[in-house]
């Protein structure tokens, strides 16, 4: 008996060529021959098994295959392997593996469109998804028994006091880079006090908010979307709608509320903590002593920058709950979406953060705040 599967050619009573399979026939034989086969060109009038010791279903569909593309007839099969050829017959698909690709010029214009389309269904879902909000809100106002101020007194915490180590860590150490950057740079022109203007005015204008904007969208922002991306994938909203409450109503707003109020405090908390650690820094680098630093921040950085960041501050707060708790009302299908939508929670909340706040800069310059 042959140690692998092998074939070769030779020719019938009539001249044309026949193919002849030799040996085991089988899924650990046929990976020695398969290439040789794949490179094989017809026409071949017959395909003869009569010289093959054992068959199974792979080495069935093998031949199969092979009598199809190269146009042969399949002859000398014993009872074993006629019933095999059968059965792979009646389960052959034509459809091809790789389906054909249009041309790059019906292409991209396809997928374009595609784009364009899905952008609208986008559109369409935020705006519903506002809607729904916005008669929650008026829904609670008519009956403000139906509020949950437990949950938000929840979220709260969730969102606001468990989160002030981190932003105050982060704000800290943002403080301290920003000082010692700051007044590295300065002493080139022997204005090293300067860095109190400067820290003082980053830290309570732009990157107090921002960087805590941020913070607060990886933190709780993926947080609402995978949370409620859980409770639709094992069906727990849908249940609420089942015994009469609404969604909105007792999982987005508390959020979004939740969301909003925090980022009003912990905006104005991170950009003291920036301050205190440029203080640090004005201390033990520039002979500023840190009571001294904390007066002149009130000297030279006008009120109307402590109030831009207090406008900015819940307006981001907003975006990223409303971020969080869309992507995650919108989980459909398997557990695979939930990480897909939080992803995308995060991304978008960050993203529309930073296009606000250059838009908030641009407007606050316009009215005299710049």
């Amino acid at each position: 008996m042959s140690e692998g599967a092998e074939f070769s050619f030779d020719e019938s009573e009539d001249g044309a060529a026949r193919l002849v399979l030799t040996g085991p026939w089988l899924v650990s034989t046929v990976g020695k021959v398969d290439k040789e086969l794949r490179e094989l060109e017809g026409p071949v009038a017959a395909l003869d098994l009569s010289h093959v010791s054992e068959i199974d279903t792979v080495g069935a569909w093998l031949a199969c295959t092979l009598a199809g593309r190269l146009g042969a007839d399949i002859t000398g099969a014993n009872e074993r392997a006629a019933r095999l050829l059968k059965a792979v017959e009646s389960s052959s698909n034509e459809v091809q593996i790789e389906p054909p690709r249009l041309p790059i010029h019906l292409r991209v214009p396809q997928q374009v469109g595609k784009r364009v389309i899905a952008t609208g269904h986008g559109i369409a879902a935020v705006l519903g998804f506002l809607g729904q909000i916005i008669l929650g809100f008026g829904s609670l106002i008519r009956h403000p028994g139906r509020f949950r101020g437990k949950a938000l007194v929840h979220q709260l915490e969730l969102v606001g006091v468990n989160a002030l180590p981190i932003i105050g860590l982060m704000s800290f150490l943002i403080g301290i880079v920003i000082a010692q950057q700051g007044a590295v740079q300065l002493a080139q022109f022997g204005a090293e006090t300067l860095t109190v203007n400067l820290v003082g005015r980053i830290t309570l204008r732009e990157l107090g908010v921002l960087m805590t904007a941020i913070m607060v969208a990886g933190r709780s922002g993926s947080a609402f979307a995978a949370q409620l991306g859980t409770m639709k994938l094992t069906e727990e909203v849908d249940a609420m709608r089942t015994i009469g409450i609404s969604p909105i109503e007792a999982l987005v707003i508390p959020r979004i509320l939740a969301a909003t109020f925090m980022m009003l405090v912990l905006g104005f908390y991170s950009s003291v903590v920036a301050i205190i650690g440029g203080a640090v820094v004005g201390d033990m680098m520039l002979g500023i002593p840190f009571w001294t630093f904390l007066s002149r921040i009130q000297e030279v950085v006008p009120v109307h920058d402590m109030w831009v960041g207090l406008i900015k501050a819940p307006v981001f707060g907003l975006i990223v709950g409303l971020a969080g708790c869309y992507h995650g009302m919108q989980v459909e299908g398997n557990s695979e979406e939930v990480g897909k939508r939080t992803t995308m929670a995060v991304v978008s909340a960050i993203f529309a953060v930073i296009v606000l706040d250059a838009f908030f800069a641009v407007f606050f310059t316009e009215i005299g705040w710049g």
